[in-house]
């Protein structure tokens, strides 16, 4: 408690250190202006007397000059009779100053002995430390995990713990930064490289720059089907301009998409800023319910092949008048390739692969899809 007292002691003593002398200042350099200007126009009086002895101005000009000066030397010396009588005014603003500087730290003193806890001991940083994680505040836990990579900086799991804290904490830079070194010590995934662009991004201010995309397109080399990444990308071809592609990309991932998701309302935001119009939501492809999964588990062999090759040649009638999606065309194989119809399988993909030539970012999901079932297509 005797340290806080001094503090407040030492606050008040600094800041009259500093108002006094300024206050004191002003006064005297008033004064001395004053005093200054006086002296100037007393010596030219005398020397326009002197000046007037010698016959080098006429009696009627120096009277002038004289009445002039004299005009300006009494005017200086109102002023400076003006300041003597305002300093007793003064008096009251110093006063309020004075007690002003007393009372705050006073007053602060007071508080903190009412509300504080002066008799609480220091709790140091490294102590904290020592305390079980989950009695710690986060910035006391990251700082842990700092401590620990300053000692050990090649520990890449520790920068994968901290990496999504730091976003969390709105440090995007820092969180970009832990994930590269993730990567670099762990090796690439495609959830940290997709984190690692999105921080990038977010750190510029919702900007995909060269460095993010490289990230993103190296998540969907590693995780083709992952949303992430492509809607990142999507927003990436808009920024480009390629409205084009942008378009086709978010027409894309809206295939099938649950209405639910949370990034759907956005897509469809930036395809109908490209459009002009608000698309439509395609249905999702539905699976079989649980009563027809029952049922199925309830059939022979030979019927459930009957049942599945029902449902797959709906599918197939559905592609034919409608045309298909993406999603639907990737089904239909995936289908005659769980039916062993391999030869049904290659026609579908050679299909589409005619279906999509038009549309590079469909036609890549098609051959993706088409590598992950060993399909050769055309």
């Amino acid at each position: 408690m005797i340290f806080w007292i001094l503090i407040s002691v030492l606050t008040a003593l600094a800041a009259l250190s500093v108002l006094v002398p300024l206050t004191r200042s002003r006064a005297t350099a008033t004064e001395a202006n004053a005093n200054a200007d006086e002296a100037v126009y007393r010596e030219q009086l005398a020397a326009i007397d002197r000046e007037l002895a010698q016959g080098l101005i006429d009696p009627e000009a120096a009277e002038a000059a004289r009445t002039e000066t004299a005009r300006r030397l009494l005017s200086v010396h109102d002023r400076s009779e003006a300041g003597s009588h305002q300093t007793v005014s003064k008096l009251r603003t110093r006063s309020v100053q004075l007690a002003a500087l007393i009372a705050l730290p006073a007053a602060a003193l007071g508080l903190y002995l009412a509300i504080g806890s002066p008799e609480l001991e220091d709790q140091p940083l490294a102590a904290r430390f020592d305390q079980p994680a989950e009695e710690q505040p986060v910035e006391v836990l990251v700082a842990r995990v700092e401590r620990h990579l300053a000692d050990d900086p090649e520990d890449g799991q520790g920068w994968a713990v901290i990496a999504p804290v730091y976003m969390r904490l709105g440090q995007p830079q820092r969180s970009a930064q832990a994930y590269a070194n993730a990567i670099r010590l762990l090796g690439p995934r495609a959830d940290w490289l997709t984190d690692l662009g999105e921080a990038l991004t977010v750190a510029n201010e919702g900007v995909v720059t060269d460095r993010a995309r490289s990230a993103f397109e190296h998540a969907v080399e590693l995780e083709p089907r992952a949303v992430k990444p492509h809607f990142f990308l999507a927003i990436a071809l808009g920024q480009e301009g390629r409205n084009d592609a942008a378009i086709s990309a978010w027409e894309t991932l809206l295939e099938g998409a649950d209405p639910q998701a949370a990034w759907v309302a956005v897509a469809r935001r930036e395809l109908a800023n490209l459009t002009g119009k608000t698309p439509a939501l395609m249905p999702a492809l539905r699976g079989p319910s649980e009563e027809e999964v029952a049922a199925a588990s309830e059939m022979s062999a030979g019927d459930r092949q009957i049942m599945i090759k029902s449902m797959v040649h709906g599918l197939a009638a559905r592609i034919d008048a409608n045309g298909g999606t993406v999603a639907e065309w990737e089904q239909l194989m995936r289908s005659y390739v769980v039916l062993d119809d391999r030869v049904k399988a290659n026609e579908t993909l050679q299909r589409a692969e005619k279906v999509f030539a038009e549309k590079p970012a469909d036609l890549a999901r098609i051959k993706d899809a088409a590598i992950d079932l060993g399909l050769t297509g055309s």
